[in-house]
């Protein structure tokens, strides 16, 4: 019975030993730079953004992205109107050509504005838009307004 006491005692101070060392490994690996190696792809992720927010290209870009978007939208409507006047003394061929061109048109200036309204409604891209342009543009309107 005493040799099975030592032997329970000495497997106690083994897994005692065992679980010490594995609490002195994981202090040592906060201690010693761990928790910057589990937070890496937080900071990371918070670095990679601050420095596209923060450059001075991403703002020029997308300042003028949001001017490209709008003018893009009013570049099809002044298409669309030309195509309908041309539409009035237009052959039965060219009249076929020309609605489809029209339709085409049509989906092009909805997808500009979707774009435009997309990137207005990003928060790292938002504060870049000019004041002088809307905030968001209505694919339904007849007309698009580039400044307020």
């Amino acid at each position: 019975m005493g040799l099975v006491r030592e032997g329970a005692r000495v497997g106690a101070w083994a897994v005692g030993g065992v679980v010490g060392l594995a609490l002195l490994y994981v202090v040592g690996v906060f201690a010693f730079g761990g928790a910057g190696w589990i937070t890496a792809p937080f900071r990371g992720e918070a670095e990679r953004r601050e420095d596209t927010v923060g450059s001075g290209e991403f703002r020029q870009t997308t300042y003028e992205e949001f001017f490209d978007l709008c003018e893009a939208a009013q570049n099809a409507e002044g298409t669309i109107e030309a195509l309908r006047e041309e539409r009035e003394n237009a052959s039965e061929t060219r009249t076929t050509q020309i609605d489809q061109s029209i339709t085409a048109l049509k989906a092009t200036r909805i997808e500009s504005v979707n774009a435009y309204n997309s990137k207005a409604a990003q928060e790292h891209r938002a504060p870049f838009r000019d004041k002088d342009l809307p905030y968001r543009l209505d694919a339904g309107d007849e007309r698009t307004t580039c400044t307020d």
